[in-house]
């Protein structure tokens, strides 16, 4: 039985009126060069705050040799965005910032507690976003955010032993992952026919997508179908008395953990399969059509040998891969480097800045593109919008697209620039794509 605990008020996540220092820290920037489908849509939207808990889960921090392994009802804080007829929105949260300590305001376009919409029977499909390890549930609030105000509810996870103020042994980040997304997926699920609850009626868990960056891109990949090999269970880095064998290709637990309402998924920066995560076996298993986004020198979950062999490998579904030339582990994915960020902290030894930015691209500029892509993909997924698979149909190198407009704004035959972005803007990124094998 799930347990749920109920909706918080916490003054981490309080929205707040706009300060100077949030009205700095934007987390909705659209640049003027943003490609189509970045602009955010035409729902106002609301947040709230959520405590469940899974029960009955083993405390992997807590696992010892020879003993049966601690259970838990293991606590999971979400932070739940959504479309409101509300349009008096806007606000800041105040969140952590690497160190989990330093307590910084970002401002959004949320209203806190706004009401749902629920209007002739309207339902929303589900979009589950997970952190990597550390990060929170703020981490990618950018994407979630503009994902609501398309139609979406957005739940972000705050991973237990994964957040910056709760860093657990690794191992329960690998054993956890996976669980907490499927979890989440249930838990919405139940409030979605709850009718003391403000998801009651709102949600359409039939569609869901899944958004995993670094550490949550494994969890991702692993919830998508794919077990992970012998190496990696039994790997002195991995989960202590092989507790990842609950996720090993072939075994019985791994294969119920899939859910079929997981509909798409977007993998930003997936670690694991440069330390031998998956095999062969482990990739053919993947059900779930997945969108990659990585930056090419990626040297955490390591481009080459990371992120391309999971791609490359022989699945059964269909994927994408976005790569931004030269980005490193960062691409994408996190939100704007908070102002506070810049200056050098004493706990971390360097400043949390490199923790949010990358050192070629601008993170509003790689945020945009991943709401314009992320747009397409979950609207064509999720909402069988095929009107939208023109924006995944492009030539492979943006550099290599051709221009050719007539006077009045039509374009010629020879046109090749990537749809939905401005002229001369589709510049140091490549997306490639792979039919099912």
């Amino acid at each position: 039985m799930v347990k749920f605990i109920g909706t918080i008020g916490l003054a981490l996540t309080v929205l707040m009126p706009f300060t100077l220092r949030a009205d700095e820290n934007r987390i909705d920037r659209i640049r003027p060069d943003a490609p189509l489908l970045a602009p955010y849509g035409t729902y106002p939207v609301g947040v709230r705050s959520l405590k469940v808990a899974n029960p009955g889960q083993v405390d992997v921090v807590k696992i010892e040799p020879g003993k049966e392994p601690p259970r838990y009802d293991r606590p999971l804080q979400l932070e739940v965005w959504y479309p409101t007829d509300n349009a008096d929105g806007g606000g800041a949260y105040n969140v952590l910032l690497r160190d989990g300590k330093t307590e910084v305001s970002i401002g959004g376009r949320a209203k806190r507690d706004a009401e749902p919409r629920k209007a002739n029977g309207e339902t929303f499909p589900l979009i589950i976003i997970s952190h990597g390890y550390p990060g929170n549930r703020f981490l990618m609030s950018p994407l979630a955010e503009n994902l609501a105000s398309k139609g979406y509810v957005v739940a972000s996870i705050d991973h237990t032993d994964s957040t910056y103020d709760d860093m657990g042994a690794f191992g329960s980040t690998l054993v956890n992952r996976p669980l907490d997304q499927r979890f989440v997926l249930e838990e919405i699920a139940r409030l979605s026919t709850d009718k003391s609850s403000f998801l009651s009626g709102l949600v359409d868990v039939t569609n869901t997508g899944l958004i995993g960056y670094s550490m949550g891109g494994y969890g991702a990949v692993v919830t998508a179908g794919a077990g992970v090999s012998e190496k990696a269970v039994s790997a002195d880095w991995s989960a202590k008395e092989r507790a990842l064998a609950v996720h090993q290709a072939g075994s019985k637990e791994h294969q119920e953990l899939f859910d079929p309402r997981f509909k798409a998924i977007i993998a930003i920066a997936p670690w694991g399969m440069q330390r031998g995560m998956w095999d062969d076996k482990g990739l053919s298993e993947i059900k779930v059509p997945i969108f990659f986004m990585a930056g090419s020198a990626d040297d955490v979950s390591d481009y080459q040998k990371g992120i391309r062999k999971i791609f490359e490998g022989k699945m059964p579904v269909d994927r994408y891969l976005l790569t931004f030339a030269d980005a490193n582990h960062n691409a994408a994915a996190t939100m704007p480097a908070p102002a506070e960020s810049w200056a050098m902290n004493e706990t971390l030894g360097f400043a949390p800045f490199e923790h949010y930015a990358d050192p070629v691209w601008d993170t509003v500029r790689m945020n945009n593109i991943a709401q314009h892509f992320a747009t397409a993909w979950f609207d064509l997924k999720l909402k069988k919008d095929e009107t939208k698979s023109r924006y995944l149909d492009l030539v492979e190198q943006s550099d290599e697209g051709v221009w050719a407009a007539n006077k009045d704004g039509s374009l010629k035959p020879e046109h090749t620039y990537w749809t939905g972005f401005a002229n001369r803007t589709a510049k140091g990124l490549r997306l490639e794509h792979r039919k099912p094998d």
